[in-house]
C-alpha cells in the first residue's frame, strides 16, 4: 500500500463549517485526491489534557464547543464513526515508544476536527482517531509524536493536525476584508520553511519567526502543524492548501506533506 500523505489544516472560526471559502473548497479537492485512506488520526487544538490521550469512542458525537454563533451551526452533525481497534494500536505502539497514553471511551469529537473534515469528506466515512494536544507538549514534543506515529501512514491512515497557522482572536474582526500584516509575514515564513525542509526552523518558530508572539499568543493552534510536520515522508513534496487570510487575522492556509 502507498504511503498516505499527512495534512495540516487551519480551521479557522467555527463559521468555517457554513462558509468555506477558498480553504473549504481547497480541502474539498483534496478529499477527492486521496485514495487508499482506511481511517484519521488527528490532533486539534481544542483537546488539551493532561496527560497524552486518545479517543476510542466508537460513536463519537458532533460537540459544538462554542458559543454565540448562528444557530444553523449548532444544528450540523459529522456523524462519523470511531475506530477503537485503531486506537488501542496506536496506544500501544506509543506505549513501546515510551509514552503513557490513556484511553478515553466517552469523547466526542470537537470543531477542530469536525469542521475541516465537513470540507474534506463530507461523506463521513472515514473513521475518526482523536489524540489530545498534552499541556506540557513542546514544539518538539509534537514533532517526535509525529514522527513516532508515521508508520501508521504506511496502513492508511490519515494523519491530520488542526489549528491555525495564525491565532491571534484580539486582533479578528469578522468580514473584514484587509488582513494584518503580521498573519501574511508569518504565514509566508512558515511556507518558505517548509519548501526548503528546515524541519529545525518550523520546530523553532514561535522563537525565531518575525511576528511570532503576535500570530500566536498561545501555542495550541500552532502546535498541530509540527504533528502533521513529524508525520512527514523525510523526502516529502509540500502542497500548500491555499485559503489565504480570514476576519482580519487568521491565517487560513494548510499543508499536505506527499510522499
Amino acid at each position: 500500500m502507498a504511503r498516505l500523505p499527512s495534512l495540516f489544516v487551519s480551521h479557522g472560526a467555527p463559521t468555517f463549517a457554513l462558509a468555506p471559502g477558498r480553504a473549504g473548497q481547497a480541502l474539498a479537492q483534496l478529499g477527492q485526491q486521496l485514495v487508499g485512506v482506511k481511517a484519521i488520526v488527528v490532533v486539534s487544538a481544542h483537546w488539551q489534557s493532561q496527560q497524552l490521550t486518545i479517543n476510542a469512542n466508537p460513536q463519537p458525537v458532533t460537540v459544538h464547543d462554542f458559543g454565540g454563533f448562528p444557530q444553523p451551526l449548532y444544528e450540523l452533525e459529522y456523524p462519523v464513526q470511531g475506530h477503537p481497534q485503531l486506537a488501542h494500536a496506536v496506544s500501544e505502539y506509543l506505549q513501546v515508544q515510551g509514552y503513557q497514553p490513556r484511553l478515553d471511551s466517552q469523547r466526542g469529537l470537537d470543531h477542530g476536527v469536525w469542521v475541516p473534515l465537513l470540507h474534506l469528506r463530507p461523506q463521513a466515512d472515514w473513521p475518526v482517531v482523536q489524540l489530545s494536544l498534552p499541556y506540557h507538549a513542546s514544539p518538539q514534543w509534537l514533532f517526535d509524536l509525529g514522527q513516532a506515529l508515521n508508520t501508521f501512514a504506511e496502513q492508511g491512515v490519515l494523519i491530520i493536525g488542526s489549528g491555525s497557522l495564525t491565532h491571534n482572536l484580539q486582533d479578528v474582526v469578522f468580514n473584514a476584508q484587509q488582513p494584518v500584516a503580521y498573519a501574511e509575514r508569518f504565514q509566508q515564513w512558515i511556507t518558505e520553511r517548509l519548501q526548503q525542509h528546515d524541519r529545525a526552523a518550523v520546530i523553532r518558530a514561535l522563537n525565531d519567526a518575525p511576528d511570532a508572539a503576535r500570530a500566536h499568543p498561545t501555542t495550541e493552534h500552532f502546535l498541530p502543524l509540527l504533528f502533521a510536520l513529524g508525520a512527514a515522508a523525510p523526502d516529502y513534496h509540500l502542497q500548500t492548501i491555499k485559503g489565504g487570510i480570514e476576519h482580519r487575522a487568521l491565517a487560513m492556509d494548510g499543508f499536505c506533506f506527499n510522499q
